[in-house]
């Protein structure tokens, strides 16, 4: 007599562990939802370790600090913001005005949505040479080329050769950070946020061309 054989049991799929890209963005993530509620003072090593459902020394794999993982996060969202900003001189020859608007906006709402990490970030240049070194070379990047957009509106005889180039482009670059974040904030005194944009444009392009371009 024959015995049905017995089936063999399924073995249980072996569930997928998270990589260390996963992990890294676990932290990054949990950081950024923190800074939503408080600041970066009140945020531990362990908070950013239990948020991201790992253990103290795990993390410290992957980040040294918590200033390290605002580090991080600060540069990826800068970097986005920058990527928006790649206009070329050729680009504000049609119609400088909207051209401008939307090099703005486009420039400003990646800061805008992840505010809660760039006030962290700005806040914490006054104590960290890193974040502080991050923040002015990405500054400066945008004021130099502000600065070869108007030099080139000046070439084509669009714009009238008034103050260096560079300087006015520092000062509006200047005035966008501080206009913007008060009015995002809702500081006293600033702007409101929903005609905020419209203000530093109307600026900038009176500044760069001496009256609204027609």
């Amino acid at each position: 007599m024959t015995t049905a054989s017995r089936p063999r049991a399924t073995r249980a799929r072996r569930s997928t562990r998270p990589s260390g890209d996963d992990r890294e963005l676990a932290i990054l993530t949990t950081l950024e939802s923190l800074l939503e509620d408080r600041p970066l003072a009140d945020i531990s090593v362990d908070d950013l370790a239990k948020g991201a459902g790992l253990s103290r020394p795990t993390f410290y794999f992957y980040f040294p600090s918590k200033d390290a993982v605002l580090l991080t996060l600060f540069e990826r969202i800068l970097a986005e913001a920058d990527a928006t900003f790649e206009g070329r001189a050729d680009d504000y020859a049609g119609n400088p005005a909207r051209a401008w608007h939307d090099s703005i906006y486009a420039f400003f709402e990646p800061l805008r949505t992840h505010l809660a990490v760039v006030l962290a970030g700005v806040g914490a240049t006054a104590t960290n040479a890193e974040l502080r070194e991050l923040w002015s070379t990405f500054m400066q990047k945008w004021v130099d080329r502000t600065a070869a957009v108007i030099n080139a509106e000046r070439a084509r005889g669009a714009a009238p050769d008034t103050v260096p180039a560079q300087d006015l482009a520092a000062a509006l670059n200047l005035m966008n950070e501080r206009t913007m974040f008060a009015s995002y904030t809702g500081q006293r005194p600033s702007i409101a946020e929903d005609s905020a944009l419209d203000t530093v444009v109307h600026v900038w392009i009176t500044s760069i061309y001496g009256k609204t371009p027609q």
